[in-house]
């Protein structure tokens, strides 16, 4: 049992919430209380019993009475000494400020009010029915009042420990009515930031649990509820209030995580201004900025959404930013990658059609960047062209690019090229042509054959690599131990692409400068720092104004963070197959039902994972999976004339597949196998 020195700091205004004590004792008992502790509440929990609780609350009304000033004394010292058993206790937030007039002004990161305490007076609270349905009554009847006093009185500014309300019924594990959800976003910006960095305090399971609070409500109401282009999600009053409500607690999740505010300041000047939202800037955060949240940023994704959301009405909302409408694109921690990605693909859509408008009219457009490439010259060929384009009309690579071979039939999406381009005997980030590819496949809707540590996704998004991106980049060195390198100095060597010796001074005169126990975190990071920035800063620029060039005008750093990006460029190597047997087409005389088609789905489905790995390239051009897998690809398998000894042959840019009509099952996985182990690439008839 919690001690009655541990208390629920009252206010005025929590009158209808919590104080109704005066309903149940004699007149000669009846005092004004001005804070409450667990032990009083159950106190006037047995007072309740027999008494008809429902209408005495109806018929309650809060009084804003002034505080006695004995009492005042009283919750004081019981705010002090909250805070000395807060120092012994785990499982409650904050700090509590000793003294009236620090109980008056909190500071950002304390609470007056014990958290622990308020679950477990939950728990007895709301295991009664009656008292239950008296207890929601209540907070109804106080939410209106709550929302004058926000928009009119200004009470907030007055008096700071006007926040305790939202604490303690944001700790109510029932909310299921948008009107209580809505106290808690009219609160001013600035309060609403102290509550974020209030939350943060919590640890995963708190956070957590409050998560799944709201996600049950957007769940319930999106199963209960038939959504459609008339009747959208986005109108739902319910969920709207539970994603706002959601936000604070993802921001929550961010603040209290390991967060890493250092920023390119070179990238940041050069780069178009990403639209932030204004809960990043009152936090001085941004969603980029954390390493590691206190839960997994996936927890706060809701599934059903995207099943749903009218994506396309829901952009259109997001870009005309309307204030009377609410868009699941300004709240893009709710949603799907997929999903955030089809709001992504119109935006650029409107961006290629818009360029194409802006041209110079009575001429005819073509929306495609041509490229004719020689075979045998394919990185000559595509650097050159790429630069021309770029002194020429730079607009033109955000264009979805058509390759033509020189001499050949084949046709191609940039494929080969890209593939040539990272061929590893070529040498990476020489030149920032290729990263134009990477910001197209990204424009363009599809995906790239690269892989790229992640610390390069989180410097293309304007962040440093630091030592923890050391354990993806470079492992080895990540889990080296310093300790056990004897005579170290602050000198380094590395070696150029032509593998000559270089030698690096990590600050002046390091070579002078030996390691020490007492040193050695100002070493890791400075090695970090020049392994993963400075070493890198000519070729990585160029890699990034390409990537830049392509993608400026796209919310990218808006809506998505470093690992979705990733699944954007390089698919997902996650390969649902019989997704894929589900959404697959026929042609040339093949239907779903066609013996061929059957025994082709059985030897498929038949291949262990690396034969399935193999295939896939095959057919595709590359082993990773579309953002949203493979139900999400259009593939098409054709007929390519009658039984013979040819092997199968693919087109990889336009997803067909072309397939003999072989005279029985083993033939057919024998030529498949043949075809999978030992041809690479383009397919041709």
């Amino acid at each position: 049992p919690t001690d009655s020195a541990q208390s629920v700091k009252y206010e005025p205004h929590l009158g209808g919430l919590w104080c109704y004590r005066c309903l149940f004792l004699s007149d000669a008992c009846i005092s004004y209380v001005t804070y409450l502790t667990e032990e009083k509440v159950y106190e006037i929990l047995e007072l309740c019993i027999g008494t008809e609780l429902p209408e005495k609350l109806k018929s309650l009304q809060a009084k804003d009475e002034d505080k006695d000033e004995n009492e005042n004394e009283k919750a004081a010292s019981s705010a002090a000494t909250m805070e000395e058993d807060s120092e012994a206790s785990s499982s409650r937030t904050g700090d509590s400020s000793q003294g009236d007039n620090n109980l008056q002004k909190l500071g950002p990161g304390h609470v007056s009010v014990d958290i622990d305490a308020i679950n477990k007076v939950y728990t007895r609270l709301l295991s009664n029915e009656k008292i239950q349905t008296a207890f929601l009554n209540a907070l109804v009847y106080l939410s209106p009042n709550v929302e004058c006093d926000l928009m009119y009185h200004n009470v907030y500014s007055q008096d700071p420990n006007y926040l305790n309300l939202f604490i303690v019924v944001m700790e109510n594990r029932d909310l299921h009515s948008p009107e209580y959800l809505e106290m808690a976003f009219k609160l001013p910006l600035a309060a609403q930031g102290k509550l974020i960095r209030l939350w943060s305090k919590y640890n995963a399971d708190q956070i957590r649990r409050m998560m799944e609070t709201y996600q049950q409500l957007i769940t319930y109401k999106v199963i209960s509820n038939e959504f459609n282009s008339r009747n959208l999600v986005n109108d739902d009053d319910a969920i709207v209030a539970a994603s706002k409500c959601l936000k604070m607690v993802y921001y929550a999740n961010v603040v209290g995580g390991e967060v890493d505010t250092n920023h390119n300041e070179e990238d940041d000047e050069e780069s178009i201004p990403e639209s932030m939202d204004p809960l990043e800037t009152e936090l001085g955060v941004k969603t980029l900025d954390c390493q590691k949240s206190l839960t997994p940023f996936e927890e706060f994704i809701n599934e059903l959404l995207k099943e749903v959301l009218e994506m396309h009405k829901d952009y259109t909302v997001f870009k005309v930013e309307a204030e009377n409408k609410f868009s699941f694109m300004a709240y893009p921690f709710i949603v799907y990658a997929v999903t955030k990605n089809l709001g992504s693909y119109y935006d650029n859509r409107i961006h290629i059609i818009t360029v194409l408008y802006s041209l110079v009219q009575g001429q005819q457009l073509n929306p495609y960047l041509r490229l004719i490439i020689r075979c045998d010259h394919i990185i000559d060929d595509a650097f050159v062209w790429l630069e021309m384009i770029t002194m020429e009309n730079p607009a033109d690579l955000k264009k979805q690019f058509y390759v033509k071979f020189e001499g050949e039939q084949g046709v191609d999406e940039g494929g080969l090229i890209v593939e040539e381009i990272f061929n590893p005997d070529i040498g990476m980030f020489t030149y920032d042509e290729p990263t134009k590819f990477t910001g197209s496949a990204i424009y363009n809707n599809c995906i790239l054959d690269v892989h790229f540590p992640m610390v390069v996704y989180r410097k293309l998004t304007g962040k440093k690599g630091t030592f923890r991106d050391l354990g993806d980049s470079h492992p080895v060195l990540y889990q080296r131990n310093v300790e056990d390198d004897m005579m170290i100095t602050f000198q380094v060597s590395q070696t150029d692409l032509f593998g000559n010796p270089m030698m690096y001074d990590l600050k002046e005169n390091g070579d002078k400068i030996p390691m020490t126990n007492e040193n050695r975190k100002e070493f890791v990071n400075l090695y970090s720092d020049y392994i993963l920035n400075k070493s890198v800063d000519k070729q990585f620029k160029a890699f990034w104004r390409g990537f830049h060039m392509v993608t400026n005008e796209s919310p990218l750093k808006y809506l998505f963070r470093p690992e979705e990006i990733e699944l954007f460029i390089c698919g997902s190597q996650n390969l649902d197959f019989q997704a894929l047997e589900e959404t697959t087409e026929y042609d040339g005389g093949y239907t779903r039902d066609s013996i061929l088609i059957r025994e082709f789905w059985e030897i498929i489905n038949s291949f262990t994972n690396e034969q399935k790995r193999l295939f896939w390239p095959f057919t595709m051009g590359t082993d990773r999976a579309l953002v949203g897998g493979l139900g999400k690809l259009k593939k098409i398998i054709a007929k390519n004339g009658p039984d013979t000894e040819r092997l199968p042959t693919s087109h990889t840019c336009f997803h067909v597949l072309l397939l003999p009509e072989y005279s029985g099952k083993e033939k057919l996985k024998e030529r498949l196998l043949k075809a999978i182990t030992y041809v690479k690439g383009f397919g041709m008839l």
